[in-house]
């Protein structure tokens, strides 16, 4: 174990054993507890309770976007077949939970505003400095059909983190995926009809 992991704290290196298919590697445990105040102790605390849900702070080494489950798959969609991929994401009680870089909370419902698409993308909950989230057990292997579960699951100790700006395009690009929006003057057949639905 510890040939594979050098670089790994024995509580890190430990958690190698409760690994399910998830993804979750023992680097990507590390980069979770690293938002806590005692990382080690965080750690060591989720190996004697593998199958309990954690809390952690935001605001620090992430900030995370909840939306509803529906939305957030198709901005999940967007973002891997469009777009730069995602960050970590968790599905936890019919909400998905899109980790993003810090300072996303603050910026990202401004940017909707500013754009004029919020009211086209349900409410989003941005958590940022001062807020926590609950996430998946990270040690207890979750079902495909689990409400709470990985679904890209940290494997790195700096897991790319979209911004405000990527994650403002895939609200968008979501958004335009359900909602065809038109403009025009009455019932004037001669009227001029503008689908803004596609615009860039």
């Amino acid at each position: 174990m510890s040939t594979a992991h050098p670089h790994l704290t024995a509580p890190a290196m430990a958690l190698q054993d409760h690994l399910d298919a998830s993804g979750l590697t023992p680097e990507g445990a590390a980069w979770l507890a690293s938002a806590e105040t005692s990382p080690r102790s965080a750690l060591a605390d989720w190996e004697s309770r593998p199958g309990a849900p954690v809390v952690l702070p935001c605001g620090s080494a992430f900030d995370v976007v909840n939306v509803p489950a529906v939305f957030g798959r198709r901005m999940l969609d967007r973002l891997w077949a469009e777009g730069p991929g995602s960050g970590p994401v968790a599905a936890h009680r019919g909400r998905m939970l899109l980790f993003a870089a810090p300072g996303t909370a603050q910026r990202l419902p401004s940017l909707l505003e500013w754009e004029e698409w919020g009211p086209a993308v349900p409410p989003l909950l941005c958590h940022g400095v001062g807020d926590a989230v609950t996430v998946p057990a990270p040690l207890s292997p979750a079902a495909a059909h689990a409400r709470s579960r990985w679904l890209v699951a940290p494997d790195t100790r700096r897991p790319w983190l979209p911004g405000p700006e990527v994650m403002l395009w895939a609200c968008v690009r979501a958004a335009r995926a359900t909602v065809r929006i038109s403009i025009s003057r009455g019932r004037d057949l001669d009227a001029n009809v503008y689908d803004v639905s596609r615009r860039h």
